[in-house]
């Protein structure tokens, strides 16, 4: 008959054994830190900058190649489609229109225009004029492009002043993995500006700005809705200067929700041109179906006898 080890011996049989490495077996875990020199700002720095250089843009015109990616874990797929012309025009407060032309022939893909509350879209090769509120969504959720909204390509386009009245920003001081000069991912110390924002039901987080530290430039901006959804991801790279405006000629928007991405290229861009009202108007086209979101058509009562 066995008998059972004492326990001091079993326990000096399982510390021989830890020691020897039979249960575990240990990896190095290297952590690639930029070496790129690091500039730095206070809060009030980077606010400051954000203030000013919104206050510097009241238009722009800008002629973009538009890059466009639709679909992710939700619909299963992700569809590449081909890099066509566009036009954006902009005007604060709140005024953009934005046109699409297919390749090639160079005929409108599509045509959107808002006033910050209402928007107007048609989109040519459907015939499709929809129109809404900014903040309604195209019910069918396969028709993702009928999702654009010029609204979201206007709060990434131009960055928004910091409203003290309104808004509260705190510093925050993250490490961003970033790619170096030799295209390596490594980690980089990155400022952090997040913008709470007063709302009818109380304080919320509105907006990240996040700052690289080698310029000090705003290089990315998370856009929050009212219930605290990440609702846009914009991405600014290639800043260039424009007649004594510092402006990104990349800027990505990615919309998670609506699972679209569009990479706009400036072309062209002339900035604080006038810009008069009926550029921003986009009349409906003739035999065009119209579309009007948030709209509830009553049902038709049954012919009475």
């Amino acid at each position: 008959m066995l008998r059972p080890l004492p326990i001091r011996l079993l326990l000096a049989l399982v510390l021989a054994l830890l020691s020897s490495g039979c249960l575990f077996r240990a990896r190095k875990v290297e952590r690639v830190a930029s070496t790129a020199p690091l500039k730095m700002a206070t809060q009030q720095d980077l606010i400051d900058y954000v203030n000013r250089e919104a206050a510097k843009i009241r238009t722009m015109q800008a002629t973009v190649d538009i890059d466009t990616t639709v679909g992710g874990a939700k619909k299963g797929k992700i569809t590449d489609y081909q890099e066509i012309r566009g036009y954006v025009l902009a005007r604060k407060p709140n005024m953009l229109r934005m046109i699409g032309l297919l390749p090639v022939l160079r005929n409108q893909a599509f045509d959107m225009v808002s006033d910050g509350e209402d928007f107007k879209l048609y989109i040519a090769p459907k015939n499709r004029f929809i129109v809404g509120k900014n903040n309604e969504r195209t019910p069918d959720g396969h028709q993702t492009l009928e999702n654009l909204r010029p609204q979201h390509i206007y709060d990434a386009l131009l960055l928004r002043e910091v409203d003290p009245e309104k808004e509260i920003a705190v510093l925050e001081n993250e490490e961003e993995l970033v790619r170096d000069k030799n295209g390596k991912q490594v980690e980089q110390s990155a400022y952090h500006l997040d913008i709470v924002r007063k709302g009818d039901h109380g304080w919320f987080l509105s907006r990240k700005i996040i700052f690289s530290r080698t310029d000090l430039l705003p290089h990315r901006q998370l856009v929050y809705d009212d219930h605290g959804n990440l609702a846009t991801d914009a991405r600014y790279e290639k800043y260039k200067d424009y007649e004594g405006i510092t402006f990104p000629a990349q800027i990505e928007i990615l919309r998670p929700r609506e699972e679209y991405d569009i990479l706009l290229s400036v072309v062209k861009l002339q900035l604080n041109g006038a810009l008069a009202d009926d550029k921003f108007t986009l009349e409906q086209p003739a035999g065009a179906e119209v579309v009007h979101l948030g709209v509830v058509v009553p049902a038709r009562a049954p012919n009475s006898q």
